[in-house]
């Protein structure tokens, strides 16, 4: 009797994921090392830690005023008066912009000494290792 299926010529390889590797490898096998570091390469979607910029008002005024705009629909969602809620969240938008101003000046602040501190170690570090 004829053979109605060809039979798959090659093996298809599953890996631990469960993805699938229907081409053949090309090229010649990584080293762990290697595979381990072109991993960590392809996950880094943000490379390096976020660095705060300078304190401005104008993104207080923002971080404020969204707070205060979800103060104001939480106070009007929980019953209060629209307008009572929205006096409540002029008011509360006073305190968070000044305060929101603070708190990014005081992260730029830690910034800035924490760099001064890591320039400071190399430059004792260059001048105690050269001589």
């Amino acid at each position: 009797m004829a053979q109605t299926k060809k039979k798959r010529r090659r093996k298809h390889r599953g890996t631990q994921g469960g993805r699938i590797d229907r081409r053949p490898a090309r090229g010649r096998a990584r080293s762990r090392a290697e595979a381990q570091s072109r991993a960590r390469n392809r996950s880094k979607k943000n490379p390096g830690p976020r660095t705060p910029g300078p304190a401005s008002w104008s993104s207080a005024f923002k971080k404020g005023g969204v707070a205060a705009v979800l103060f104001a629909v939480l106070l009007t969602v929980f019953g209060q008066n629209p307008v009572v809620s929205i006096g409540v969240g002029l008011l509360m938008m006073g305190f968070y912009v000044p305060l929101a101003f603070l708190m990014d000046r005081f992260f730029y602040q830690r910034h800035l000494s924490k760099e001064a501190q890591k320039q400071a170690e190399r430059e004792a570090q260059r001048a105690g290792g050269g001589g």
